[in-house]
């Protein structure tokens, strides 16, 4: 292609140590590859101002100002502006002159959105070419937050879905090529956007060279007693919040008189009021954020992820498997990442189909063994980075010199 790419994004894309971050580090490094890049993102802690070496060493320029409004204030600047909270909440007037006097450069042939609330920062009157990167369909998680929920929550939610919606179906329209992390969630775009639009599966992929069970030792607590399953995850991020309560108080339960040794870690960054609180109840461990989490998964004897609420491909699964754990999760959780069921990962409808998936690893050892044997192949053979991501040159191979480039 000709011309540079603008990458925006909600976060800065590194360290690639959560869900959203894992994606655009590995979509940022391959655009890097096929033209310079300019990064537009927010930071959102003093670490990730630390960690501003990272865009030195990868775009040709960049603006990452601190996002610092409180939900409350973005709450109230949505309801006014009759917008969703997430707009609200990433909008940065100096990250918004910056992409304007960057487009007025001419430099930029190609914009690559990465989440939707970053399509705000698209001006209304570029006519550049442009890939939507949703991974998520996000106002469908809002929608199923409303309908599950209650009180004055359920409503914020079930408001921030339909205008969610409204917003993805606007940017679908303005959008050369919108991306999805799996064919599910292009499925239900289509179903949910009018008229034809490009519309396509760009999965999440898995560094099978940093996630091998050979590259690290078991985190020491794990070596002792057992069975030790765990999860791992941002922990203030509500669908893994509800999932560890009900592994912790529905399924442990069940495990525990079978297996009264059994124990449940919960790893992950930023554990709420709710998940400490499950610290000593039936054999859970609250262990927050930890520097690495290959040791936790290399000494599980099988990692859950029991996500009742889940859209995409979930990092966390792709993760325990490279690291040949037996993983065990909700029909949501395995959503969009096709490996054959009770051959290389075990999907449990239940509560009563986990526990029953659990106490059938801790009897047989050997299938368990064979089982994370079969989830690292797969994922090697299906799903590294470079397979992945090996369509974006081909997206971008369209964008011609603008007018303003050729002069």
């Amino acid at each position: 292609m000709s011309g540079d790419i603008l990458f925006l994004a909600h976060r800065l894309p590194f360290p690639p140590d959560r869900g959203d971050k894992i994606r655009s580090h590995h979509v940022l490094k391959a655009l890097a590859g096929i033209a310079p890049v300019h990064v537009g993102c927010l930071a959102e802690t003093d670490a990730d101002m630390a960690s501003a070496h990272f865009l030195d060493g990868m775009a040709r320029s960049w603006c990452m100002p601190r996002r610092s409004k409180p939900l409350t204030l973005a709450g109230a600047e949505a309801l006014l502006r009759g917008e969703p909270v997430s707009f609200a909440a990433f909008r940065s007037r100096e990250l918004a002159d910056w992409v304007q006097n960057l487009l007025s450069s001419g430099k930029i042939a190609a914009i690559y959105v990465f989440s939707g609330q970053m399509g705000q920062y698209v001006p209304t009157d570029w006519q550049g070419h442009l890939l939507l990167d949703l991974v998520d369909v996000d106002s469908a998680k809002f929608e199923a937050y409303g309908k599950a929920g209650t009180g004055p929550r359920a409503f914020v939610d079930a408001r921030e879905g339909r205008l969610l919606k409204a917003e993805e179906s606007r940017l679908v329209q303005r959008a050369d090529t919108t991306l999805l992390v799996s064919e599910a969630e292009a499925n239900l775009l289509r179903e949910r956007t009018s008229g034809t639009h490009d519309i396509r599966a760009l999965r999440n992929g898995i560094d099978c060279a940093l996630f091998d069970p050979g590259s690290v030792g078991p985190a020491p607590v794990l070596m002792e007693g057992g069975p030790h399953y765990v999860f791992t995850g941002q922990m203030d991020y509500a669908p893994n919040v509800e999932a560890v309560t009900r592994m912790a108080r529905e399924i442990m339960p069940d495990v525990l008189r079978t297996l009264p040794a059994a124990q449940f870690h919960i790893v992950g960054r930023a554990p709420t009021k709710e998940v400490r609180s499950l610290h000593g109840v039936h054999g859970t461990s609250v262990i927050g954020e930890v520097p690495d989490t290959r040791p936790w998964l290399a000494g599980a004897d099988a990692v859950v992820a029991p996500l009742r609420i889940a859209r995409g491909v979930q990092n966390k699964v792709l993760e325990a498997m490279a690291m040949a754990r037996p993983v065990i999760v909700s029909p949501d959780a395995a959503s969009g990442i096709h490996a054959a069921e009770n051959e290389q990962v075990l999907v449990a409808e239940d509560n009563a189909a986990f526990v029953a998936a659990l106490l059938r690893l801790a009897s047989e050892p050997a299938a368990s063994r064979t089982l994370g044997h079969e989830a690292r192949r797969f994922v090697m053979e299906t799903m590294n980075w470079r397979a992945m991501l090996s369509e974006l040159p081909q997206l971008l191979s369209m964008v011609q010199v603008s007018s303003r480039d050729a002069a």
